[in-house]
C-alpha cells in the first residue's frame, strides 16, 4: 500500500477489476462470434438489439441508434445502409414529421434476432454467475472502509 492508499485508507483490487473485465470481455467474445456465425457482423447484431430492445416511448432513429451504440452518427448511418442492403431492417418516414426516418427490423432481421438472443440466454445462463461475482468483487473493491464509494475521476468519463 502506497502512502496516498494508507492517507485516504482506501486500496484498489485491482484483480477485481481485472476479474471483472476478464468476465465481460469473453461475453463479448461469445457475442462476436454468435453474430458472425448467424452471418451478421456484431455491430449490426447490438444494432439490431438495440433497435427491437428501446424502452417504451423511444423511437428508432438514426441518431437514437447512435447514441444507444456509442458511435458517430454516420458511422450509425452506414450501420443502417449495410442493414437495410441485407434485408434485416426497414427506413420508413414519421407519421406526423414526414422528414423523421424511422428504423424497424423486417422479418428476416426479427428472426435473425430472435435466435441470437436465445443463444444469448442461454450462455447468460451458464456464464451469468461468473460475472455477477466478478462485478460485485469489483464493486467492493471500489469503496472506501466507511462504506462511500470513490468518485471516479473526471478523466474517466467518456468525452463525447
Amino acid at each position: 500500500m502506497n502512502a496516498m492508499q494508507r492517507k485516504s485508507g482506501y486500496s484498489m483490487n485491482y484483480r477485481a477489476l481485472a476479474d471483472f473485465r476478464y468476465e465481460i470481455r469473453r461475453f463479448l467474445s461469445f457475442s462476436e462470434q454468435a453474430a458472425r456465425d448467424s452471418g451478421i457482423e456484431p455491430q449490426q447484431h447490438q444494432a439490431l438489439l438495440a433497435i427491437k430492445g428501446l424502452p417504451p416511448g423511444r423511437r428508432a432513429t438514426v441518431g437514437v441508434l447512435s447514441e444507444r451504440l456509442q458511435i458517430q452518427h454516420h458511422s450509425a448511418v452506414e450501420l443502417v445502409n449495410r442493414l437495410s442492403a441485407g434485408g434485416y431492417v426497414r427506413r420508413h418516414r414519421g407519421g406526423e414529421d414526414r422528414r423523421e426516418v424511422l428504423l424497424s427490423l423486417t422479418a428476416k432481421g426479427e428472426r435473425v434476432l430472435r435466435e441470437l438472443s436465445l443463444h444469448h440466454k442461454a450462455e447468460l445462463r451458464m456464464r451469468g454467475p461468473a460475472l455477477v461475482a466478478a462485478l460485485k468483487r469489483a464493486m467492493q473493491s471500489g469503496k472506501r472502509p466507511n462504506g462511500i464509494p470513490a468518485k471516479a475521476s473526471s478523466s474517466s468519463r467518456r468525452n463525447k
